[in-house]
């Protein structure tokens, strides 16, 4: 006896009050609802229904046992639907985590385009500029901004790199600021947390110079340091696709051309799944081709695709 079935049998003629209503609702023959009732009742040692030529009624003891067995069975069938909604790329949701930039420049355009052509996938985001423990977190990905990961716990899938520039005011005294020499620490606005100071690596032609960002001001949101770039803070050294549009309107400036920061990546970061959800990939590399190629920013978000 499929003993499944005949449960899934069971409540039906319960719920129907018949057998021959009940078969055509799970699709079988009114013999075979019969059987597989006759079956169950053999196997529990007790007469479940009441069977006249008018109508089935429970007994009470099959009216207990299927108050006890209901949301059992509607409990596996819940089980099953989700196994199955886990394993298709078009259905469930996806809970990410992005830098606030990112995610107020960027993702609004990517999230609408993506809900558009999977409206079945639910999508969660939450901003931070706070380093984020995938492992720790709620989330089924997180998009970072970021040195090469050196974190062996996780997995990862470089989108880019990230064009950085350094900018100032296009008023203020370092707006033709052309060699690192000319800048002193104090100057340099660090983008870091808890008051840390950012080490700023250029180079050029061969020569490296080292500098101490962040001594005087500094910040882990990159908004906030391109104003005060723009006001005559400072110098601040931040991805293009932030101050694109202040570099445009003239209100900040590029300076140090031709000396290059190190490299930064846009990185999704994974927990360490054995193989990604179906809905994560399909994120993924959605994600991937229009932040690369699709995004009004796009132009000035990579350097370099890779």
């Amino acid at each position: 006896m499929d003993e499944l079935r005949a449960l899934r049998t069971f409540l039906a003629v319960a719920d129907e009050r018949s057998f021959a209503a009940a078969a055509r609702r799970l699709g079988a023959t009114p013999a075979a609802a019969t059987r597989q009732v006759a079956a169950l009742e053999a196997a529990l040692g007790v007469q479940l229904f009441v069977r006249t030529t008018r109508q089935v009624s429970l007994t009470a003891a099959g009216a207990a046992y299927a108050a006890r067995v209901s949301p059992l069975v509607a409990g596996l069938a819940d089980a099953a639907a989700e196994l199955r909604d886990e394993a298709d790329a078009t259905v469930g949701r996806i809970r990410l985590n992005a830098p606030m930039s990112m995610g107020q420049r960027v993702l609004p355009e990517v999230l609408t385009a993506f809900q558009s052509r999977y409206p079945r996938l639910a999508l969660s985001a939450v901003l931070t500029d706070e380093f984020v423990d995938i492992l720790a977190s709620d989330c089924d990905l997180a998009i970072r901004i970021s040195a090469p990961p050196a974190d062996k716990s996780t997995i990862w899938r470089k989108i880019c790199l990230v064009d950085r520039i350094f900018v100032a005011g296009a008023g203020s005294r370092w707006a033709k600021l052309s060699t690192p020499e000319d800048l002193s620490a104090e100057d340099a606005l660090g983008y870091a947390s808890d008051g840390a100071e950012e080490v700023w690596t250029l180079a050029r032609e061969g020569r490296r110079r080292s500098l101490r960002a962040g001594q005087r001001l500094s910040s882990n949101n990159g908004e906030m340091l391109a104003e005060m770039a723009a006001g005559g803070a400072g110098v601040a050294l931040l991805p293009r696709f932030i101050v694109e549009k202040a570099l445009r309107s003239g209100r900040l400036c590029q300076v140090l051309s031709g000396w290059a920061p190190p490299d930064i990546w846009l990185t999704l970061f994974y927990p360490p799944y054995d193989r990604l959800p179906p809905r994560v990939a399909t994120f993924s590399n959605f994600f991937e081709t229009y932040v690369t190629e699709t995004h009004p920013l796009s132009a000035v978000l990579a350097r370099t695709a890779g």
